[in-house]
């Protein structure tokens, strides 16, 4: 069976976000009922400048994962709340023509198979930032590993975002992801 990267609208997103938000939560080991929240987040992101999404879907239109993001701008909740974390010389450099990515998640059962990583690759060739930006669990993960492997560098770490008490990582890289650029493509 094959996997498809496909560019989404958001219209497309917002049609298919409670599929994408059960990803969400089964990636992130959340309780099912924080997807129907993180839905209306969701749907509401769509309208952001520089709003970008990527579906990753098989043969029959199931939905593998998705990433998707923005332009961060001051007065969003992610990007207000990060830049209280970082010392003001750094947000001044980070914060600044930046994309948000906001989710990249995989379904568990498909993780570890290359398909966060064409995601990935995918959504920053096709966006004109000079950075993107994002957070994740500050742990061992597979996520953590490919974001460290393609580039993203510490900006925060050990930061508790209010109603998760997990630590996050605040990672940042500047773009083009180099370390991505011959994973592109085909969308196989």
């Amino acid at each position: 069976m094959n996997t498809w990267v496909q560019v989404w609208t958001g219209r497309q997103f917002a049609a298919r976000v409670n599929e994408a938000m059960d990803i969400y939560v089964q990636a992130m080991q959340y309780p099912s009922h924080t997807g129907a929240q993180r839905a209306v987040t969701a749907r509401r992101h769509t309208s952001h400048e520089g709003f970008a999404c990527r579906a990753a879907v098989d043969d029959d239109d199931r939905l593998l994962g998705f990433g998707y993001g923005y332009t961060t701008l001051p007065g969003q909740w992610w990007h207000d709340l990060v830049r209280k974390a970082m010392p003001a010389t750094m947000a001044a450099e980070w914060l600044s023509d930046s994309f948000e990515l906001s989710e990249l998640h995989v379904l568990p059962s498909y993780q570890g198979h290359g398909i966060g990583r064409r995601l990935l690759a995918d959504l920053a060739g096709g966006i004109e930032h000079q950075a993107m930006l994002l957070s994740t669990p500050d742990a061992d993960t597979r996520a953590f590993r490919l974001y460290r492997h393609v580039g993203f560098l510490d900006l925060a770490r050990h930061y508790l975002f209010p109603g998760d008490a997990r630590p996050f990582a605040v990672l940042g890289a500047r773009l083009p992801l180099a370390a991505l650029a011959d994973h592109s493509g085909d969308g196989r």
